[in-house]
């Protein structure tokens, strides 16, 4: 059905993505949750819901997908007023003149039932909003064309809180009996909450786990490999300097991060004379080396084992890899190419680099300065699906 072609029915998800993330001073639409973005799993939750889906924006942003583009076909929309939530929802009323359905990106656990009921309380009203108690919950809501003109006006005149309109449209309070279904990440500790509700229930509450886990959604990839990926180089090109950058900021988006350093050479890990060394030394194939704060594993091998089976076999439970060096075998891979380290051009081949991090002027489909570990890292994080393919 096209957009528009019937008042009371809803079949446009609009996503609300166009917040400055001020209050959590990370880029929250890349912050991991089980596994997957928040963009990732808000986006996927909207496509299994409606037959059209778009992104709002704030002016002049941009916004990588990633492996979220493999959803289905998701328009980007552009707010025509700055800076707020009413904007995105009155920019997408004014876009598609049909009823939609209004998500905001930081919501941690949409339920499909929730929504749903929200949806079916919609016919005879301009909007159907979530209420817990007297609190609504206007960003897992829908919106009529009725809201445009009222929304607009308040847009006009500087207002932007979208519980104002409410007094001006026919409204359906959507009754709940708690607002655990709509936990929201403002901040880091609401974040953190978020991972601990996931932690302790693998999805924010019982039903959402069921529903979610029936249909192959958000938290369906809980248990998937490790996504896996290698930061590759000439000599001299500052591989081991961009992993330092990189690590961080990935562990800033919420991922368990393991490295792996690739030696061409043999090596020896641990001390002559000590101990450990002596259980080595006495004929032992393996032997560990074990404290309160870390572990050693320590093994002979007859053959090198390879990248894969190695992020498999000891980064169980971790979100992402990153290795440095592999770069033969590596199955994804970022290149660091820098002018000062003397060579003329970059190792890899057209197409054989995801993206490219480099000081130079050369063209690539994913570029990132040296100085761009952060965005460089959301480009990673927006790809988790395509680096668990190996």
């Amino acid at each position: 059905m096209a957009p528009g072609s019937d008042d009371k029915q809803v079949t446009i998800g609009v996503l609300l993505a166009g917040g400055g993330s001020r209050r959590a001073g990370v880029d929250k639409r890349f912050l991991v949750l089980e596994g997957q973005t928040l963009l990732r799993r808000n986006l996927a939750f909207l496509h299994g819901l409606f037959s059209t889906v778009a992104v709002s924006l704030g002016q002049g942003q941009r916004l990588d997908l990633g492996d979220a583009a493999q959803l289905g076909e998701t328009e980007i929309l552009y707010d025509a007023w700055p800076g707020c939530s009413l904007a995105g929802i009155a920019t997408a009323l004014a876009h598609y003149r049909a009823p939609l359905f209004a998500l905001a990106v930081d919501v941690a656990f949409p339920s499909r039932a929730a929504g749903a009921q929200v949806v079916a309380a919609f016919p005879g009203h301009d909007i159907a909003v979530p209420a817990i108690d007297r609190h609504h919950q206007p960003l897992f809501a829908v919106y009529g064309p009725g809201c445009l003109a009222p929304m607009t006006a308040m847009l006009e005149a500087g207002e932007q809180r979208i519980v104002d309109v409410f007094s001006k449209v026919r409204v359906a309070a959507v009754p709940f009996e708690s607002d655990a279904l709509f936990h929201s990440v403002n901040t880091l500790d609401e974040y953190q909450a978020a991972r601990d509700l996931a932690r302790h229930s693998k999805g924010g509450s019982a039903a959402t786990v069921a529903e979610d886990e029936r249909a192959g959604g958000p938290d369906a990839v809980s248990d998937a490999a490790p996504a896996l990926v290698a930061v590759v180089g000439k000599s001299d090109s500052g591989k081991t300097t961009l992993i330092e950058k990189l690590v961080p900021e990935l562990v800033r988006l919420g991922l368990r991060v393991g490295t792996v350093k690739h030696d061409a050479h043999s090596f020896e890990i641990d001390h002559p004379g000590k101990d450990s060394w002596r259980h080595g030394q006495s004929g032992a194939q393996a032997y560990v080396i074990s404290s309160p704060k870390r572990l050693a594993y320590i093994a002979r091998v007859d053959e090198e084992m390879p990248l894969a089976a190695i992020a498999r076999r000891y980064f169980a439970g971790f979100d992402l890899v990153v290795a440095e060096g592999y770069k033969a075998t590596a199955p994804h891979r970022v290149e660091i190419f820098r002018r000062d380290a003397g060579h003329d051009a970059p190792l890899c081949g057209a197409g054989e680099a995801m993206a490219l991090v480099t000081d130079a002027p050369l063209e690539h489909e994913h570029l990132f300065g040296l100085d761009e570990a952060r965005g460089a890292a959301q480009f990673l994080a927006a790809r988790l699906d395509t680096l668990r393919q190996y």
